[in-house]
């Protein structure tokens, strides 16, 4: 029977419940899976994988509606759902069961708002995928959004929101949508916050919950889903569950949203925008296939080419993309130089040049096929990936217009060749229908701010003579089409066995005082690619900052010089990267292995016999400048966890220290200093793929005979060392986050354990991990709401393993230390009340993620080569934490914590970061609480009340709300207006404002955790916490030189297996 309101497509299923895909689904040759898709009979669309090999299960599903579907006065509703939807369903009331049950079983869950799509996904271990799908599916048949969780996820997109708030990806994404038509939906401002979701709406006497269920009743419709199941059960029964538990959803068989009107009228087009970015960055932007590839393209007769010739460029991207349902930009984005700033309109003529003559010289069959022939090869030889990442891949492709069997192949291969269609496209860049937006931090003469991100900016029409210059262009001969591609693979022999047993480790073919050299030729993937890494190990890469410095310089001008032909090797899949770390300089060369040794050999030959260009030295050291610079203005987080790296290794360099040396040195210096650094090495190679043994040998002996260098002695091999926390240290580092308008705060609160080799402290550390994980997660982000980055791990560097708790947060951070120490004060109760069986559930958890397979090729090649770069060579080290795992009991984990980790113990060694923001923003209910008393008792301390009284604030700002921008806008006023302050004095005042609100907001979010610290008091009868202050026993680093001057040196990484074990019985140590 033919299922008429599906298509011809399905037939009704044997059993009467379903649709089936009547045709079969185009997958890779390299694809073992199988695949069967589905229409369940409330018109929901499922792709079903079996997938008989993998430990992994997951599920995702797609919504077709996003947040171009937010309303005007609601914007961030889409996400603000996809938020609340995880808090309880009907059926599974507690508002973590579905990450607990996750967490529980080796499983993590995740999920997106985008502008026309929400996509939510998940994975667990394989065991376990029924129970899982039985809680996602809740959420589209009987989520809760129960009404206690509202003001809690509310904070929660608003945390989100600040996190961005200081990203100049967000802030130029978002400026580009409010420069759009303010009558489309891409104008809106997708991610929400408290403003838009509570203070305005409250203001206007709407109920956000009652409109959030309107907006779920409205758009969540099973026609408008897409699932996509994936587990190693057989495909009969995953279709089983998928109908028993998804087929409720409801249809309201609705029509798919369409955007109405244009992004761009004629009041947007022919405009440029100059916007300061946080970071210094600069570039312009100017909103296929066939297109991207010629206009993007990097190598001889480019665009980028000629730009990086004329010293006015350093990269450049381009490509189509959706902004929402029936709307596509092109985009061209080029990063300029200091000099390219000043001739933005000359890089603007370059690129239309090259479009102009891209008309000229009309469509080629050729180049069409050489993309079409690289689709084909790429699609072929597709790897595995994430199984998470596969199942919302997959309800994505579903959501696109393709035949139902090309939905795994449609967004890969290149099917038709439609010159008319691409000459149609072509002719659409013009130079009467784009806009341009120029982006650079010295810009000046910028008097607007963009509303969401207060990105400063100012816009105007293109003058008349500009664009009549653009329209009558001259040939540019610098400009060509490129040529044919000598990269393109031919031989994809893999000489693929069946009767093997996969090796589990690189065997070691050659260990002598030049090179150390590791093999495993490919025996799971049977893929033509292969892996190279090498490690060309020298302390003068990094002895001092100047050399450090200097290496760098050397590595970025090597990738500068080979931009050209490597691009080239890009596109027919072959890729490298150098770059220089603490040991050295890593090259890692990878793709397919037909042509891969050209492209090395290509690589060491200019790393021996380069020539520095004085003129592009001088551009990449600008860059390099820039690069330390903007370090100051990472996320705060990032600087918290920077600053435990600093202080427990021996030799690690700043930024501002490199900063300071890098101004003297010259062209010259480089090109004197790098036959130096190349001078002695000890080179330690492994090479994993489809490769033999013999072919491995030869191309390391090319790189031995190109670079022709001298052995390293002895004491120059010692690897890097940790500095050794004492015992019963605990140690507190403040200061303040660098970038002064970051509205952040963030700590990173680390417990040393021990070392790395210690396969008890190992594994029981790894076991506390992972029930730590979910409940810190829930108690410190969804309960406490105490920031959006909220993370938990266990942590090894330098042969040093510990416990290492991450937040980021509009808290202060001693507020945040306070919250970390009364979580791992309820951790010791929560492990001593579980339960055998739930114990054992989170050894079985631990095991199953320990012991998960390799997806592709390039993860078991990077899990090698993390263990060769690390010194300890320990192959086996699953394993052997495997076997220790089964081991632990319940008491043996409760006596290493008490030991290790908990705050009462007398020995453990505690390092906590504290990055504080100086700009800490309030939240509206708290800050109503900061009355005008409290604000002139502000003013006095600045002697400001002479010029006004407690009556004038009285009248003009009583019903102000401090905490909000209009209340914080409104006192900025009235001091202007009623004071001789001046901006600058003014500023300070509003940040003294700032801060006393938060003094007010910790206090009042004391009752947020009153039940977690009476439950802590109850368990382990300590008293209460005070949460504004540390506790006695921190000791606070004044000066990190000292500090570490002080520290004793632990031993550096060396290897617990002998190297025969890992060598061919013919391999000895050599000269």
């Amino acid at each position: 029977m033919v299922h008429s309101a599906a298509s011809s497509q399905y037939i009704l299923s044997s059993d009467g419940t379903h649709y089936v895909l009547n045709h079969p689904i185009e997958k890779s040759d390299s694809d073992d899976r199988t695949y069967k898709m589905i229409k369940l009979k409330n018109d929901l669309e499922a792709m079903i994988i079996h997938d008989e090999k993998t430990d992994k299960a997951s599920a995702a599903l797609d919504v077709h509606v996003g947040y171009d579907c937010d309303p005007i006065h609601l914007q961030g509703l889409a996400h603000f759902c996809e938020h609340l939807l995880f808090m309880g369903t009907k059926k599974y009331p507690k508002e973590n069961d579905y990450n607990e049950y996750l967490s529980g079983h080796s499983g993590n869950s995740n999920a997106w708002t985008g502008p026309d799509s929400t996509n939510y996904f998940f994975e667990v271990g394989g065991d376990h995928l029924e129970g899982a799908l039985d809680r996602f599916s809740q959420f589209f048949i009987n989520s809760l959004f129960d009404p206690s969780c509202t003001e809690r996820e509310l904070r929660a997109v608003d945390s989100e929101n600040k996190k961005n708030l200081q990203d100049d990806g967000w802030r130029l994404d978002q400026l580009e949508k409010s420069l759009s038509n303010p009558n489309h939906v891409y104008h809106k401002f997708g991610t929400g916050s408290l403003e838009t979701l509570r203070d305005q709406p409250l203001k206007n006497g709407i109920d956000v919950r009652e409109e959030l269920l309107k907006f779920y009743e409205r758009y969540y419709s099973a026609n408008l889903m897409k699932l996509c199941v994936l587990g190693k059960e057989p495909l009969d029964v995953l279709t089983r569950w998928v109908v028993e538990y998804f087929s409720d959803i409801r249809n309201k068989s609705l029509p798919v949203p369409v955007a109405e009107g244009s992004v761009l009228t004629e009041n947007e087009l022919l405009r440029v925008t100059f916007a300061k970015p946080v970071k210094d960055i600069r570039y312009l932007e100017l909103p296929g296939g066939y297109l991207s590839h010629l206009i993007g393209h990097e190598g001889s007769g480019s665009i980028l080419s000629l730009l990086k010739k004329l010293g006015w460029a350093n990269s450049l991207a381009s490509g189509s993309y959706n902004v929402s349902v029936g709307c596509e930009f092109f985009r061209i984005q080029v990063d300029l130089t200091e000099e390219g700033l000043k001739h933005y309109e000359d890089v603007v003529k370059v690129v239309f040049q090259y479009i102009d003559m891209l008309k000229r010289e009309g469509f080629k069959k050729w180049i069409f096929d050489e993309n079409a022939s690289l689709a084909a090869i790429g699609f072929r030889f597709v790897e595995k990936f994430t199984v998470s990442e596969y199942a919302s891949f997959v309800t994505q492709s579903m959501q696109r217009p393709y035949p139902r069997e090309w939905v795994l192949s449609g967004p890969y291969l290149i099917r038709e060749c439609d010159s008319a269609q691409i000459e149609d496209a072509l002719n659409h860049l013009r130079q009467d229908r784009f806009t341009l937006m120029v982006v650079g931090k010295t810009l000046e003469g910028l008097d607007q701010k963009e509303r969401w991100y207060g990105t400063e900016y100012s816009t105007r029409k293109f003058g008349d003579d500009f664009l009549k210059e653009l329209k009558n262009l001259p040939a540019n001969p610098e400009l060509s089409l490129p040529q044919p591609n000598d990269f393109i693979p031919e031989n994809f022999e893999t000489h693929k066995q069946t009767d093997i047993t996969p090796a589990k480790h690189p065997t070691l073919i050659k260990n002598s005082r030049l090179a150390r050299v590791w093999h495993k030729k490919d025996d799971k993937f049977w893929t033509p690619k292969v892996n190279l890494y090498f490690m060309f190990r020298t302390p003068c890469a990094y002895i001092t900052p100047i050399h450090c410095v200097k290496t760098r310089l050397y590595t970025d001008l090597i990738c500068d010089a080979l931009t050209e032909y490597a691009y080239v090797a890009e596109v027919a899949g072959l890729s490298y990267a150098i770059t220089n770390d603490f040991e050295g300089i890593t090259l890692r060369v990878g793709g397919f292995n037909d042509k891969v040794h050209i492209l090395l050999e290509k690589i060491v030959s200019l790393m021996r016999n380069f020539k520095v260009d004085p003129e592009r030295f001088a551009l990449i050291k600008e860059q390099l400048e820039r690069h330390y610079r903007n370090n100051s203005l990472e996320p705060p987080y990032i600087h918290a966890l920077y600053y435990i790296q600093y202080l427990t290794q021996e030799l690690i360099w700043t930024a501002e220290e490199k900063l300071e040396v890098l101004d003297p040195i010259t062209a010259e210096d480089v090109q004197s200093f790098y036959p130096e650094l190349l001078n002695h090495l000890h080179v330690e190679t492994l090479i994993h793929g489809n490769m033999f043994e013999d072919e491995a040998l030869r191309a390391v002996k090319t790189v031995e005979d190109i670079l022709a260098y001298k052995p390293l002695i002895p004491s120059q091999m010692i690897r890097r060392r940790p500095l050794l926390l004492p015992e019963s240290g605990h140690f507190v580092y403040q200061r303040k986050v660098f970038d002064e308008k970051e509205v952040n705060s963030s700590i990173v609160y680390y417990v040393d354990v021990g070392k790395a080799v210690d396969v008890k402290l190992r594994a029981r550390l790894a076991l506390l991990v992972q029930i730590a994980d979910e409940p810190f997660f829930d108690q410190l982000r969804t309960k406490e709401q105490l920031g959006y980055v909220v993370r938990s791990r266990m942590r090894n560097e330098c042969g040093s393993i510990g416990m290492e708790f991450i937040v980021q947060s509009v808290k202060d951070t001693v507020h945040l230390e306070n919250r970390i120490e009364a979580f791992l004060s309820k951790l010791q109760s929560t492990i001593e009340t579980m339960s055998e069986e739930e114990y054992q559930k989170h050894v079985q958890s631990l095991i199953t993620t320990r012991l998960e397979k390799d997806k592709n090729l390039g993860e078991e090649s990077q899990r090698y080569w993390i263990i060769i770069y690390k010194g300890l060579y320990n192959f086996f080290q699953v394993d052997q934490d495997v076997e220790e795992l089964k081991t632990i009991s319940k008491s043996s984990l409760l006596d290493f914590f008490n030991e290790y980790v908990h705050t009462s113990s007398k020995t453990r060694k505690k390092l906590s970061t504290h990055l504080r923001s100086q700009n800490p923003p309030p939240s509206s209910p708290h800050a109503k609480t900061f009355d005008i008393n409290r604000l002139f008792s502000c003013l006095q301390s600045h002697s400001l009340t002479s010029e006004i009284t407690l009556a004038d604030l009285s009248s003009n700002l009583e019903s102000k709300n401090f905490g909000s921008p209009d209340g914080q806008n409104a006192l900025k006023k009235f001091l202007a207006d009623k004071t001789k302050a001046d901006d600058k004095e003014i500023e300070q005042v509003i940040k003294k404002v700032n801060q006393a609100l938060v003094v007010v907001s910790n206090k009042e979010d004391s009752q947020t955790k009153v039940e977690v610290d009476q439950e802590v008091a109850k368990d382990s009868n300590e008293t209460s916490r005070d949460d504004s202050v540390l506790s006695e026993k921190n000791v606070v680093i004044e000066d990190l030189a000292v500090f570490k001057s002080n520290m004793k040196l632990g031993p550096a990484p060396t290897t617990t297996i002998p190297f025969e074990t890992l060598s061919k019985s013919d391999v000895k140590n050599q000269n």
